[in-house]
């Protein structure tokens, strides 16, 4: 039902504002299956995190909150990791068919950024 509502408020395809940058005003609809891994994901890193604020609240000692967040950093590199394939395999693919060769660039300058 989540995804039906988020769906009807959503642009199809991907768009992009012409007045503004390349990129960062463009959409993507997702699949469903891709939709709910993703939110599964992100809802688990975010009960991690309320667990390390609870850590920090109870005064755990500092290498048991060290691990946890530990923990979350690798949580957070797989959902780039599945994020990017996505990406890659739907938008990139689709733009480089299209001739739309900026999207290489696009890519670089995420990777880049992913990277530091």
């Amino acid at each position: 039902m989540e995804k039906e509502l988020k769906k009807e408020n959503q642009v199809p395809a991907v768009q992009e504002d012409t007045a503004g940058c390349c990129h960062c005003h463009k959409t993507k609809e997702r699949t469903e299956k891709e939709y709910k891994d993703l939110i599964h994901r992100l809802n688990r890193i975010e009960g991690q995190v309320r667990g390390i604020r609870g850590m920090v609240e109870k005064d755990a000692y500092c290498p048991d909150i060290l691990v946890q967040v530990a923990a979350v950093n690798a949580a957070l590199n797989s959902f780039n990791k599945v994020l990017l394939a996505n990406h890659i395999r739907t938008c990139v693919v689709r733009d480089i068919k299209e001739g739309k060769e900026e999207t290489i660039d696009e890519l670089v300058c995420t990777l880049q950024k992913l990277m530091k």
